[in-house]
């Protein structure tokens, strides 16, 4: 975090109004020390692809620097043509471009539907280009947040500056590795199903892919967005710069130091360290006394865990302030989360309103401090400490915040998509095969190794659907709520269950008479299965099925004359 802008933007102007809690607070929480995120490398030689109409591409290439070696690519004409200063323009048409700063790679359509890399055809030393600058009428890129090394100028002033930076571009550049991910928790999918989507759904730079049954994430497309992480309902997905541990452990130190110092109402504004940062730097000297600017790489990387944390730990509201720059996709997300947490608090007796998002926007009119208004929180400071489990610092935040609930409720029905909720089973339908144990990624549904039980702790589950489309019999379905008690939300119950069913053979209990019923029922009119004998063989377990088949071979049953089990 760049520190110093809270020196020169924050801390001055909060001293020229005589706020001492608040700069406690901000000393505080500067005070904490963040552990380190691992860095991403990237190399460029500086090397552009220029993408564009022939005229274009021609203007542009009188006007690159002559030290910025390129290709230019022009897509209207069959030619070849060249530059102004006779560079050669290559004509045709891409076919796809993929990568980033240091390592585009882009091919042409070649005869016949090949792919043809444009590097190579172009006689390069290396397969790939370090930047693009795309002239192109419709972007190359299809995403909302475009790599690092791209750019895509939208005016003559744009270009002008994107020309002025290509020849910075060539050297050894880092970046924080922004994530960190936990495949063993994450809901992704399980035995070829689909499960969790959030993080897909939510990421604008299409960093995030689907491996199947669980997620990939390309640390070079990644910048740090953070949506992902407050979408993703397990916590697998979590923000590096800086840890949730490292962050909640900061703000519990800032307003411990505010309080200290006698302030009241303090309410957590939740910023980044570009945009928001440099229109709260310049505004904070009108801002009341009671807000407390924390600056995070992106707001959107801060997620209910946190939210919840913070009002636990004794804020009387918190502010998310996001700019015109964030993707439309990110604040429709945090929006949603928003809504969720709105409604835990609704359902306690807390006003909803205690946590907010701004949009920081001279063009909308709005007091950007109206939301910091709020009545002192009616709990004492929570103490927990936590760690990087979201789960387990929601149910600590949930416990907290419950345990001073104005209007405790038992439950809140919660919207579609929400990270709480129950899992309802037709105990008619189910037959117990168990097959939605199997793949729930959280061990919220789990079978009895002593009886034939399905049982469920609410507390563990994250609504991502596994179980759902797992069930054979459609018997399983979803409710999105929040049980608030967590004793209650933390104890196994048992959903459906039933007397084993034991082997005509040797008596040992395999199964349950639902499974056997339904499939004497489902193969009474196969032929395989029509003798008594046949129909008493599906009844056993499989050592004695086994045992049974080879008993009937020495005794010269052929089985697949006759229809036996083969």
């Amino acid at each position: 975090m760049n520190t110093a802008y809270w020196t020169e933007a924050v801390e001055a102007p909060a001293r020229r109004v005589t706020d001492p809690p608040r700069s406690a607070a901000i000393t505080a929480f500067y005070e904490v020390e963040q552990v380190p995120t691992s860095l991403v490398e990237f190399r460029s030689r500086g090397l552009v692809l220029v993408v564009g109409t022939l005229e274009r591409v021609r203007d542009v290439a009188d006007r690159l620097p002559v030290e910025v070696p390129s290709v230019l690519l022009a897509t209207d004409v069959p030619g070849p043509e060249k530059g102004a200063r006779g560079q050669r323009i290559i004509c045709g048409k891409l076919s796809h471009l993929t990568g980033y700063l240091g390592r585009f790679d882009a091919f042409l359509s070649g005869p016949g539907g090949a792919a043809v890399n444009l590097a190579e055809l172009a006689g390069l030393e290396q397969p790939h280009f370090d930047l693009v600058l795309d002239l192109a009428a419709d972007p190359l890129f299809g995403v909302e947040t475009p790599p690092l090394g791209y750019f895509r100028p939208e005016s003559d002033a744009e270009l002008a500056e994107a020309l002025a930076l290509l020849p910075e571009m060539a050297g050894q550049f880092d970046k924080p590795k922004f994530f960190n991910l936990d495949t063993d928790i994450c809901a992704h999918g399980a035995s070829g199903l689909t499960g969790c989507t959030r993080c897909l759904d939510g990421c604008t730079t299409g960093a995030i892919t689907s491996l199947g049954d669980m997620i990939e994430v390309n640390p070079y497309l990644c910048q740090g967005v953070g949506v992902c992480v407050s979408a993703c309902p397990s916590g697998a997905l979590s923000y590096a710069f800086p840890q949730p541990r490292d962050l909640l452990k900061a703000i519990k130190a800032a307003l411990a130091a505010y309080f200290e110092a006698g302030g009241k109402r303090p309410v957590i504004a939740l910023h980044d360290e570009q945009l928001g940062a440099r229109y709260l730097g310049e505004r904070m000297a009108q801002a009341p006394e009671n807000l407390i600017p924390v600056q995070v790489e992106e707001t959107a990387s801060v997620g209910m865990d946190v939210w919840l944390a913070a009002l636990a730990y004794g804020a009387a509201g918190v502010i998310l302030y996001t700019t015109p720059a964030v993707p439309q996709r990110v604040t429709r997300e945090l929006d949603r989360q928003l809504d969720y947490a709105r409604s835990i608090l609704t359902g306690m007796g807390h006003a909803p309103g205690r946590l907010s998002r701004v949009l920081l926007d001279d063009g909308a009119g709005d007091d950007p401090f109206a939301a910091a208004r709020q009545p002192a929180a009616d709990w004492p400071p929570a103490s927990f400490l936590t760690f990087n489990a979201k789960r387990n610092t929601l149910g600590l935040a949930l416990d907290h915040l419950f345990r001073n609930a104005p209007a405790p409720a038992r439950e809140v029905a919660l919207a579609p998509g929400a990270p709480f909720g129950e899992v309802l089973v037709n105990t008619d339908a189910c037959t117990l095969c168990m097959a939605c144990a199997q793949v729930c990624p959280s061990s919220a549904l789990t079978d009895n190794p002593e009886s034939v039980q399905l049982r469920f702790i609410e507390d563990n589950c994250v609504q991502c659907g596994l179980c759902q489309t797992a069930c054979p019999e459609e018997a399983v379905s979803l409710r999105p709520r929040l049980l608030y008690d967590g004793p209650e939300r933390r104890q196994a119950r048992v959903l459906n269950e039933e007397a084993p069913f034991h082997c005509v053979s040797c008596g040992a209990p395999f199964a349950t008479a639902s499974v056997i019923t339904r499939m004497l029922d489902q193969l009474s009119g196969h032929r395989m299965f029509q003798s008594e004998e046949q129909q008493r063989r599906l009844q056993m377990c499989g050592d004695c099925r086994v045992r049974d088949m080879f008993r009937k071979e020495q005794q010269g049953e052929v089985f697949g004359d006759q229809g036996g089990v083969q």
